[in-house]
């Protein structure tokens, strides 16, 4: 049975329209329909089972046969999935349609296995609470994450290609109302414009409303992931969007400004005015994975700098003719950004060198060379001390 698409103008939209159902998931479902079984989007998975929408209305259904070892291929929320007709007993999900994007993050910064947190997305919503100081670095970070994001098809086909996928990144602020004037709310607003160059950044209050207009209008254009740290305020800006209580907060300590661990589940809620949006537990580790795209364009201005040093290779150091170290100098570069290029390059080399020959071999004469300008150093001081 292949249900009508939403574009047809003599029948009704599709009952999964407001889901994010078009003409193409419709084609890529054909084959399944002529089995029939039933599409749907997972709308949160839980302990091998799933709940998942479908034309007749939300199911419950097991993940057994759609559950390898390679958790980057799990079942998560956001994907489109085909599942068993009514009076089929217990209920399956038989397979998952090819996944357009996927945010991944790597499951810890200690280790190289990836977790992907939501799929089929549109926007990633950065959400920063201003209850709390800034930090510029995590913000950065979950940036490099959202530039990278994974195409979708290359990791239900098991690998682990990055490709820009038209993924929209925004930064939200939230609580807004907590800052005392405007003044300290605009130095606020350019410093995490500085992190976060030619991305946009929302200053939004769910308590007076301001700022919630912009978002569900960004919202509204496909599927949004709202991602950030327990206490950013993800759940309490989830249900005003939505308009109801539908998710389960709590507030903040008071002794620190941060989060206790309510949402423990990543959830896929229709917007009313347009959209979906997944909300997702709040995020200790961030770890990179894969994301040497999205660590480019986050500081594309050291990329910029970098190609104009002496030396193809130069580490921005200690090295004659380094247009990066001379921006630092000249104070064009903050020495906060180059430490945190830095940093997220290192860790993103290690993850790939994981699984890359290549990479591992480039990091072994990395550390060749710089062991061989130590000793140089070394040797050179001790010729000035005889």
């Amino acid at each position: 049975m292949i249900l009508s698409s939403p574009s047809s103008s003599s029948v009704s939209p599709h009952p999964l329209a407001s889901y994010g159902w078009d003409e193409s998931r419709e084609a890529e479902f054909s084959p399944h329909a002529e089995q029939g079984l039933l599409p749907g989007r997972v709308l949160r998975v839980d302990r091998g089972l799933c709940d998942v929408v479908t034309p007749y209305g939300t199911v419950r259904a097991d993940t057994e046969y759609v559950a390898p070892r390679d958790p980057m291929m799990a079942v998560c929320t956001g994907d489109w999935v085909a599942v068993d007709a009514e009076g089929s007993g217990r209920r399956y999900v038989r397979t998952l349609l090819p996944r357009r994007t996927a945010f991944v993050r790597s499951a810890s910064s200690k280790h190289s296995k990836g977790q992907v947190l939501a799929t089929n997305i549109d926007h990633v919503i950065i959400c920063v609470s201003l209850a709390a100081e800034l930090d510029l670095a995590r913000i950065e970070r979950f940036l490099a994450l959202a530039m990278s994001c994974s195409n979708g098809e290359a990791l239900l086909n098991g690998t682990t290609d990055s490709q820009e996928s038209g993924v929209q990144p925004l930064v939200v602020l939230t609580k807004a109302d907590l800052v005392p004037d405007a003044v300290t709310l605009s130095h606020l607003l350019q410093d995490v414009e500085t992190a976060a160059p030619g991305v946009p950044a929302l200053p939004v209050s769910a308590q007076t409303g301001n700022g919630l207009d912009v978002l569900a209008a960004v919202a509204s254009g496909g599927t949004s992931v709202l991602l950030g740290q327990s206490g950013a305020g993800k759940s309490t800006l989830a249900n005003a969007m939505v308009g109801e209580d539908v998710m389960d907060v709590q507030a903040t300590r008071d002794v620190d400004g941060k989060g206790r661990h309510t949402t423990t589940t990543r959830n896929l809620l229709v917007l009313p005015g347009g959209g979906v949006l997944i909300d997702t537990p709040g995020l200790r580790g961030v770890g990179l994975y894969d994301a040497e795209s999205g660590v480019g364009q986050v500081f594309s201005e050291i990329e910029e700098l970098a190609g104009r040093c002496r030396f193809h290779d130069c580490g921005h150091e200690s090295e004659p003719g380094c247009a990066v170290l001379a921006a630092i100098d000249s104070g064009e570069l903050a020495e906060r950004r180059l430490e945190s290029y830095r940093k997220l390059k290192r860790e993103n080399q290690w993850i790939v060198a994981k699984t890359d020959v290549r990479v591992q071999a480039e990091l072994r004469q990395d550390w060749k060379r710089k062991k061989a300008q130590g000793q140089a150093v070394m040797e050179a001081k001790r010729g000035r001390w005889r």
